[in-house]
């Protein structure tokens, strides 16, 4: 059935070093969805230089979280080989991590200048998701991120294309490509945000939703992945984040919503 050699995650040398495409579709996943929010943005009336600045702080900030989240959650290893903490290029990062150090930083970042937090996580939702649509392709080119072994049956009445599961399939035992369920449900997610603009819901419920929707998917994924992160035996880390995720973002959404009764709405400058 998979007549296709197994992709190379290493795109192309570079001196001594091998350039990742990992790093690459992590590269291009932040600039299209750069692109998207920059537009957004300046549409809404904010100055075209704010995201550039923005992100100066904030990416390193989040690349640097997301090592943290996983250092932690992984301290039963790095405990006992604390010098492999700074070494990122041998991998070990995780998405929420990135996400908590990209959220307090906008955070700060508004409350300095004065400009609506919600306002801006609201625009940025979109861009979100699409840069997690496309920097789950990455964990595809390094065969990782995805599920248990798959049934034969599943192979016979997928739907999935030939060399998705290829690369899915290592030293002849072939996986659930959690990765790809991931991308699709953020597809969806994404296409959802485009209709609710629409609506005009009231300013933060763009964003509130994302976290809800991403947090969603993500929870019921996890479980079927094998390379979780844990807390305490068998509960994942992600799963407990999602489900916190969710929480909070109910509860601010009914504070908002009908306690504060925020009136500014979405399209609002």
């Amino acid at each position: 059935m998979f007549d296709l050699l197994a992709i190379n995650p290493i795109a192309f040398p570079l001196g001594p070093l091998g350039v990742r495409w990992y790093g690459i579709i992590i590269a291009v996943g932040i600039v299209l969805a750069f692109f998207v929010v920059q537009k957004e943005m300046v549409k809404r009336g904010m100055h075209p230089d704010f995201l550039t600045n923005l992100l100066i702080w904030a990416v390193p900030i989040s690349i640097i979280s997301a090592r943290i989240y996983y250092v932690i959650f992984s301290w039963d290893f790095y405990k006992d080989h604390p010098g492999q903490i700074i070494q990122i290029w041998e991998g070990g990062i995780a998405i929420h991590g990135a996400l908590i150090g990209a959220f307090i930083t906008t955070y700060i970042y508004t409350k300095r200048r004065g400009i609506s937090f919600w306002k801006v996580v609201d625009i940025a939702a979109a861009g979100l998701l699409i840069g997690q649509i496309i920097g789950r392709w990455g964990n595809f080119m390094n065969q990782e991120a995805h599920g248990g072994p798959v049934s034969e049956k599943f192979l016979e009445t997928t739907i999935i294309p030939d060399w998705i599961m290829n690369q899915m399939t290592i030293e002849g035992v072939t996986y659930h490509p959690t990765f790809l369920y991931e991308s699709k449900w953020n597809i969806v997610g994404l296409i959802i945000i485009i209709l609710l603009r629409k609506v005009n819901l009231k300013r933060g419920e763009m964003f509130l939703f994302y976290l809800v929707w991403y947090s969603a998917g993500r929870f019921f994924i996890e479980g079927m992945r094998t390379d979780s992160l844990y807390v305490i035996g068998e509960l994942r880390a992600a799963q407990l984040v999602s489900v916190v995720t969710i929480v909070a973002a109910v509860v601010i959404f009914i504070v908002r919503r009908f306690v504060r009764k925020v009136d500014v709405k979405y399209l609002d400058k």
